[in-house]
């Protein structure tokens, strides 16, 4: 391995400032070469060692063992070294944030098609509704609607186009009529969603005429929890919001009713995204490349 031995104080101080202006700061360089030299020495390893967006920095797991060989005594580095860049195969804990909606993603047999295909990575999964920068938050990757996600990720689509269903079911409606319009939603007993504490319920978005618009129902149940609603909904207790797809077996089943289909438009579906193209590590390019398959396959079958 031909390796620049002048970057790895470079990388030294990127790994302690956490922040590329910093370490060019304390080096006394501009960012620019700060940044040109860590893309140096990844290419010399052929792997990536820091995950940046534009708004954060952190090292990778390969540039946390990078970090841990050069803190070794000399005589140890240099096959310390060699161990860094031989992390060619898949391997290592994969952290992914997917928001509770990706019913595809979450459903089962896509997590479990990758597992049985890569023994070696161990995957953590958060379910969360929250928007915060997964590089700061430690995580590798992330999977939610492509509307929301940052533009200096890339991002690879899981699913084709969603659209929103209100629903309900038959009891309910029974018992209280089915609306007209959104705006006779103000008349009925919603059960609403949030995507964490203190914050506002999501209001339901519609589109007439080619304008969207949006109603702020006022829901008598609120929840953070897609099954509390699922199952709160088939209980008669009101009508709620939620993709199609999550909603479609209950639909098939007769157990729920779609409402207001006209005001519904498709929308782009759900992306898996990650920061930077270059050296991406091993364990994150094996599930690109899966759900590049996976989609590939649903594209076929359909």
């Amino acid at each position: 391995m031909k390796l620049d031995m002048n970057l790895l104080p470079l990388f030294l101080a990127v790994a302690e400032e956490d922040n590329f202006r910093a370490a060019a700061d304390r080096l006394g360089v501009t960012r620019s070469a700060v940044s040109q030299g860590i893309r140096r020495l990844e290419d010399a390893f052929g792997t990536q060692l820091v995950s940046r967006t534009t708004r954060s920095v952190r090292l990778t797991e390969a540039g946390e063992r990078l970090r841990e060989a050069l803190a070794q005594p000399m005589s140890d580095i240099s096959a310390a070294l060699d161990m860094v860049a031989a992390e060619d195969a898949p391997r290592g804990l994969l952290r992914i944030a997917v928001t509770s909606i990706a019913e595809q993603f979450l459903s089962g047999p896509l997590i479990a098609a990758f597992a049985e295909a890569y023994p070696a990575v161990t995957i953590d999964i958060t379910v969360t509704d929250e928007e915060f920068d997964i590089v700061a938050a430690g995580f590798d990757a992330g999977v939610r609607l492509g509307e929301v996600i940052e533009q200096d990720m890339i991002a690879i689509p899981v699913t084709g186009n969603q659209r929103e269903t209100a629903v309900a079911s038959p009891a309910y409606i029974a018992a209280r009529g089915m609306p007209a319009h959104p705006r006779d939603l103000l008349a009925h007993r919603c059960i609403g969603w949030r995507p964490a504490l203190n914050v506002a319920p999501y209001r339901w978005e519609f589109e007439e005429n080619g304008i969207p618009f949006d109603i702020a129902v006022h829901p008598q149940i609120t929840t953070n929890d897609l099954q509390l609603m699922l199952r709160s909904a088939l209980s008669g207790a009101g009508i709620t919001f939620m993709t199609e797809e999550t909603a479609r077996p209950y639909i098939e089943a007769g157990e729920l009713v779609p409402l207001l289909q006209e005001f519904l438009p498709p929308f782009p579906g759900f992306y898996l995204y990650y920061p930077q193209r270059r050296n991406v590590a091993p364990k994150l390019r094996a599930l690109i490349d899966h759900v590049r398959q996976w989609r590939a396959r649903a594209n076929s079958a359909a």
